[in-house]
């Protein structure tokens, strides 16, 4: 028998006045896994994680989390869930244990088992000699593992954090996600994340690119670069319009003008670089073959880079 999924979402939609946040998503979370919602500013990250953790009201679709209706059972889906904001929560005039204290009362928590969940928290995070520390004088990555600390005070099921490292230097969003992905192995904590970040992405078991209030592709992110189907040329062009053109033309294959350069997918993409550069070195400023990467799955489902909507 097929396990139900922690997350449901079917065909969700959300406006702001005449504007379209959402245009009918759907997806659904396993337990246990760590999925991933990729998009630009502005595409309906933030509006999907204010609705799956209960700011903001379904207008249109269904939401299910942990087998509670988000329309209905408000009070079982956040029995369910932690979340981290990407705004910062935390009051900085207050200790860490302070702060871990005040949000545990929240959810009705007091005495030796919060005190018990509080120590056992902050020393799984490394934060054990900081509990008495003002948080104001933490650094970010430290206030961050605070902020997760809190989300996971309630031992939820599922996981919910928006742009969890906003702020965060490279060594510290590493930590994170080495965290992370050792909740899910300890204890199959179900990991739901939205992100703009392709190296958060690619740890991500699944994916859903958003883009424009719609979810344009949904997989792993090997499976996500193996639809590109070759090699990536990059070249750059004093008029990547017209070289396009030419392109499309000669060999038939139609690539996409971005920030200045002409991007072409092709299975044989080394013979196609000698071919173009043969018969336009005049117009090749410079041309770059790679690997496809989740940034070239992004521009191949949407057209545009993921910062240059």
């Amino acid at each position: 028998m097929t396990a139900a999924p922690a997350v449901r979402v079917r065909d969700l939609r959300h406006s702001y006045g005449e504007h379209v946040a959402l245009d009918g998503i759907s997806f659904e979370v396993a337990e246990g896994e760590i999925f991933g919602v990729l998009g630009p500013n502005g595409g309906g990250k933030t509006t999907t994680f204010r609705i799956l953790s209960t700011l903001l009201p379904t207008s249109r679709g269904h939401v299910e989390i942990a087998g509670a209706d988000v329309a209905v059972d408000l009070a079982g889906v956040r029995r369910s869930i932690g979340v981290v904001f990407q705004s910062p929560s935390l009051d900085v005039k207050l200790t860490v244990r302070e702060n871990m204290k005040c949000h545990g009362n929240l959810y009705g928590l007091a005495g030796r088992e919060l005190a018990t969940r509080i120590d056992s928290g902050l020393a799984a995070l490394g934060l054990g000699d900081r509990a008495d520390v003002y948080v104001e004088t933490l650094s970010g990555g430290l206030k961050r593992r605070v902020e997760l600390a809190k989300g996971l005070l309630t031992r939820p099921r599922i996981l919910i954090l928006d742009e969890p490292s906003t702020g965060l230097d490279p060594g510290a969003r590493r930590d994170l996600w080495e965290y992370l992905v050792g909740l899910r192995e300890r204890g199959g904590t179900t990991v739901l994340v939205t992100t703009h970040l392709m190296d958060e992405a690619e740890r991500c078991d699944r994916l859903a690119i958003l883009d424009r209030g719609r979810i344009v592709a949904i997989d792993t992110p090997d499976a996500m670069r193996r639809r590109i189907g070759g090699d990536v040329l990059t070249i750059r062009s004093a008029d990547a319009a017209r070289l396009k053109t030419e392109v499309a033309a000669r060999w038939g294959i139609d690539g996409n003008c971005v920030d200045g350069s002409l991007r072409l997918e092709h299975p044989e993409a080394r013979r196609l670089l000698r071919e173009i550069y043969e018969a336009f070195p005049e117009d090749v400023e410079s041309i770059q073959l790679a690997r496809p990467t989740l940034e070239d799955v992004f521009i191949h489902e949407t057209g545009h880079e993921l910062w240059n909507d």
